[in-house]
């Protein structure tokens, strides 16, 4: 099902190598034959970054063969990610947590700055919504963000068993909520989200962590051009124009609440009931099939039909699934 799927409008990225050479401008440090962890320990930049590694026990790891690409923060990033959880020092973390956190900065196989472009890459975090690799959201329009929290400052740092890329910001464990603000597809459905005058707060709602009820979630997300062609079947100039009750139940109807569904579990004929469905008994129905093509469509309660374009954006708390239709109950 995961690779019939056509993916329109989010690209996954691929993996490549690279080699430090006299033509990486960005590299001010090129230490070939050492490794990720011995390139970190020479960067005072660095000092907490090793020490976090120290403490989880993965300095182990990224010493090893590899290959790895790390995003390494800065000092400077841990003790502005420090603050925003009311932490003193990384002994104040879990160390479970701190670890997944950590691994969030993890890619397997080397990829260099100029490879990468708008789209996905895996982590080695794991859900706690899944037990799945989580996703990382890759912003290049202006030079290289990650998750829409943190910017690469040093590209293409070389090592013996890997790359790593120095940035600004410690990328923190994404929820739903990450992954639509960070990605420019979901623009619109942003703005719906956060009309001020919804009377549920989708934000909040799929901000809740995995773990905490009603989370986990798996989210059919409208790409722009979604919310576009529905204003114009609607004959509605803007968001604004669609009354609160309709556009709360619209968003609603996208929202499957308590279940995390992987790709993988799909099957032609699976009904899918939405948080709508709590409000109005019956009508929150979604109906996924696959197409001719191995494609995936769901159809609403006015058999309108919206393709699924891109699968298991997978956020710590939840799902999400591209589509190009806005459904309607």
């Amino acid at each position: 099902m995961k690779k019939q799927i056509q993916i329109l409008a989010i690209v996954f990225l691929s993996l490549f190598s690279l080699s430090c050479d006299d033509d990486n401008e960005n590299n001010d440090i090129c230490c070939v034959g050492s490794s990720i962890v011995d390139v970190a320990s020479q960067e005072d930049s660095l000092s907490t970054l090793v020490a976090a590694l120290q403490a989880t026990g993965l300095d182990a790891a990224l010493t090893g063969q590899g290959p790895y690409t790390v995003l390494a923060p800065t000092n400077d990033a841990f003790d502005a990610f420090l603050a925003s959880i009311n932490a003193t020092s990384l002994e104040d973390i879990p160390v479970d947590v701190l670890t997944n956190v950590l691994l969030n900065h993890v890619i397997l196989g080397e990829v260099e700055s100029s490879s990468l472009t708008n789209g996905y890459a895996n982590t080695q975090a794991i859900s706690g919504a899944s037990g799945t690799n989580m996703s990382l959201y890759i912003n290049t329009d202006n030079g290289v963000s990650f998750n829409g929290v943190s910017d690469v400052l040093t590209a293409d740092v070389s090592a013996s068993n890997g790359v790593v890329h120095v940035v600004d910001g410690v990328i923190g464990l994404p929820s739903i909520v990450t992954f639509a603000l960070a990605d420019p597809n979901f623009e619109i459905l942003v703005q719906a989200l956060t009309r001020d005058d919804l009377t549920q707060n989708f934000v909040g709602l799929l901000s809740i962590p995995a773990g905490s009820a009603p989370s986990p979630f798996t989210v059919f997300a409208p790409i722009n051009s979604g919310f576009v062609n529905l204003l114009a079947e609607l004959g509605v100039n803007s968001l604004n124009d669609i009354d609160e009750p309709t556009l709360s139940a619209v968003l609603s109807y996208h929202v499957v609440v308590g279940a995390n569904q992987l790709s993988v579990n799909l099957s032609g004929g699976m009904e899918f009931t939405t948080s709508l469905d709590q409000a109005i008994p019956g009508g929150g129905n979604l109906l996924f099939n696959f197409d001719d093509l191995g494609g995936g469509i769901l159809t609403d309660n006015n058999d309108r039909t919206s393709n699924i374009i891109a699968l298991d954006v997978q956020a710590d708390n939840g799902i999400i699934h591209a589509i190009d239709t806005v459904v309607l109950p």
